[in-house]
């Protein structure tokens, strides 16, 4: 297969504007953020950040000859100044409000003040760039391009939503030619990107504090898709199918019209057997060693990302053998007295249903995924949001009524504002008319969680951790003797 890149492409590659020699994070700590300040620290260039929270992601960076700043006060921008003048660089994300106060002594001192993607659209233009957009899967698929790349000694610069197994970390830095990052839609600054390939893996309203309804979301998706040189996207959308022209199609339901098809053949709790179609043409069976349907679409976007750069099927097939989710993507913990632990970053219904899915095979499927056979699924969920649970509540309580007892922690307001009288305990009222018998936790406070979660589950439990909050770290304290402490503490709404 010809690849999409060819030579030709360099005039787009064209030279990017220089960065002042400093530049300052607020939120350096933030799992986007902290991506960009070590890629910018390892290429040369000054850096500080700033962040409240204390996190082994601040020590990495310190440790990389960042200057960190465990407050956010107007004189950390002064002590900046004097050590380095005012040709200086303040990078923010969204997850920054306006009345920050290092924001706002930045503003009083007129300096340049950029959003992080701006950052990161520098970083694209340097290089020839693989760019994964979607409402659910682009920290998983980012993660599999990367991985496959790397299997393949094509070794790609990454900056990744999330920790990557391969490198324990949410960056690669290299002089190879590929770059390869996510798109984040969440509040539709991927508009600012041109990639030479983007991936779009699906499309759902899913950041309702940014977008008015499904339309305004695929309104901001049509910018990003007419701004790349190949979009790539996922044909078994339906939201994707009808409104997104697309130069390549991938597929886990059809082979028939598709240019990348990866149909499944035998599935469990811990891996599935597929056969891989390219434009029709069977190529392989090969072996996948993540669960879920969900995770199948990923790997096929994955495969189709790598095939369009010109890596060979044969380069990629080692990869696949090695592939591993993301930290926080259905990552199994270990055993507690006898439970199964299962984390996953799930904050979505669509992405509760996919992890509930995978957990209710492991305990329907035999497997050797622990000493024990699973009997009863429990979920532990911290809504993520005021404004995601206002919108989805009714959905949440859908989702999580398939599980055999539920837990729901206080909301984690990542920054909102509260809105009065909606809490843990509105979702738990829905779920309650859906399925009256379910037993259902609602408690005030995370102190009341761990009690009650220590109180009313038993041994073969599967416990399923979800959350894009603080609801792993929250959990860890119970679980401490069997938490690794490889997991690094990140702000991931920054």
């Amino acid at each position: 297969m010809k690849s999409y890149l060819s030579l030709d492409t360099e005039s787009k590659l064209k030279k990017s504007q220089e960065l002042p020699p400093h530049i300052h994070f607020i939120g350096v700590g933030g799992i986007g953020m902290s991506a960009l300040a070590m890629i910018l620290a390892k290429n040369g260039y000054s850096i500080s950040g700033s962040d409240r929270k204390k996190s082994l992601t601040l020590k990495k960076l310190a440790d990389n000859h960042v200057n960190i700043f465990h407050t956010q006060q107007e004189s950390n921008i002064d002590e900046i100044i004097r050590n380095h003048g005012k040709n200086i660089l303040v990078v923010k994300s969204s997850a920054i409000r306006e009345d920050n106060l290092e924001l706002s002594k930045a503003k009083q001192y007129n300096l340049t003040i950029n959003h992080r993607s701006e950052i990161l659209a520098l970083l694209i233009e340097k290089k020839r760039s693989i760019v994964v957009s979607g409402s659910h899967g682009k920290t998983t698929t980012s993660t599999y391009i990367t991985t496959l790349f790397s299997y393949a000694n094509r070794n790609p610069m990454a900056i990744i939503g999330g920790i990557v197994p391969l490198y324990k970390s949410n960056y690669n830095f290299s002089d190879g030619e590929f770059l390869i990052a996510e798109a984040d839609e969440s509040d539709g600054s991927l508009v600012k990107f041109n990639p030479n390939i983007g991936i779009i893996t699906n499309l759902e309203l899913e950041h309702v504090d940014h977008y008015i309804d499904l339309e305004d979301l695929i309104k901001t998706m049509k910018q990003f898709a007419q701004k790349c040189d190949c979009l790539i996207s996922n044909f078994d959308c339906e939201n994707l199918r009808n409104n997104i022209q697309s130069s390549k199609l991938f597929s886990v339901q059809k082979i028939r019209n598709i240019d990348f098809a990866l149909i499944p053949k035998e599935c469990n709790g811990y891996q599935i057997i597929a056969d891989y179609y390219e434009q029709e043409k069977f190529i392989d069976t090969i072996k996948i060693p993540v669960p879920g349907i969900h995770n199948l679409s990923n790997t096929v976007a994955a495969i189709a990302a790598c095939r369009t750069a010109g890596v060979l099927f044969k380069d990629l097939k080692k990869g696949i053998n090695n592939l591993q989710l993301p930290s926080r993507r259905f990552e199994y913990k270990g055993l507690w007295k006898n439970r199964l632990i299962i984390e996953d970053y799930a904050h979505h219904p669509s992405e509760i249903d996919a992890a509930i899915s995978i957990a209710s095979t492991i305990i329907k499927t035999k497997n050797n995924l622990s000493k024990i056979s699973p009997k009863r699924l429990v979920t532990i969920f911290q809504p993520h949001r005021y404004s995601r649970t206002h919108k989805f509540k009714k959905e949440f309580a859908k989702s999580l009524s398939k599980s055999d007892l539920v837990f729901i922690s206080p909301i984690y307001a990542a920054g909102e504002d509260e809105i009065v009288g909606l809490n843990n305990k509105s979702i738990g009222y829905e779920l309650k008319k859906l399925k009256p018998n379910l037993e259902i936790y609602t408690p005030d406070n995370n102190e009341n969680l761990i009690k009650l979660i220590k109180k009313h589950t038993i041994e073969k439990d599967l416990i399923l951790i979800m959350g894009a909050g603080d609801i792993n770290i929250i959990c860890a304290n119970l679980f401490l003797n069997l938490i690794k402490k490889q997991s690094i503490s990140l702000d991931l709404a920054a």
